[in-house]
């Protein structure tokens, strides 16, 4: 089961299936805030795997990596939030680490609130692709993350909501290699909050 079929199940509040056992475990089965750590979990260790044996991974020194670092699972820094659309999309150009340009469209914009803090996060989506893309700045930028900022690929629920998990945030390759070119977080992408969940800053 994929980690994003592991959060649905645990918003709608049901447990993974699995198929049922010859001997019954007699151990407390986990609750549902279990599983959702546990996938999220999973998740890290099959990157980190991925980021270590694939001969195109962005990490120059495989032989010494020995994972990413990340915050603990948190599901408090995970949200069902409805997409407020914007008037108009309009299209716009990000500049990247590299200073080459690359366009999105304007979606629209999700609030939430931090610690009692509320935010605004504007939520774009490439010409070139249906997934929708929020790339973000906060306070822990440059200190205990990447100082360009993460990305975020929240998943339409359906009826204009969105699953938004920075558990699952996540640092653009050029983190790792400077021959990627990222496109960098616009400024109303950047927030005063510090949204410390998902990965940390790579120490190489």
């Amino acid at each position: 089961m994929s980690i994003l079929d592991t959060i649905k199940h645990f918003f709608s509040g049901d447990k993974p299936k699995s198929p049922p056992a010859a001997n019954p475990d007699p151990t407390p089965k986990k609750s549902a805030e279990q599983y959702y750590i546990a996938g999220i979990e999973e998740e890290r260790a099959m990157k980190d795997r991925s980021l270590r044996l694939d001969p195109h991974s962005p990490i120059d020194n495989r032989m010494d990596f020995a994972g990413l670092a990340y915050y603990p699972p948190d599901p408090a820094y995970r949200y069902s939030l409805t997409l407020q659309p914007a008037e108009k999309q309009t299209q716009l150009i990000f500049q990247t680490s590299t200073g080459d340009e690359q366009p999105y469209l304007r979606l629209g914009t999700i609030t939430f609130e931090v610690a009692g803090h509320p935010a605004t996060l504007a939520v774009y989506q490439s010409p070139d692709h249906a997934g929708l893309f929020v790339p973000f700045r906060d306070a822990t930028s440059g200190i205990e993350t990447y100082g360009a900022g993460r990305y975020l690929e929240p998943h339409d629920l359906g009826g204009g909501d969105l699953l938004v998990d920075f558990n699952l945030a996540y640092n653009p390759f050029c983190m790792y290699s400077d021959t990627y070119s990222c496109p960098l977080p616009p400024f109303e992408n950047h927030l005063s909050v510090a949204i410390r969940a998902g990965e940390k800053i790579y120490k190489k």
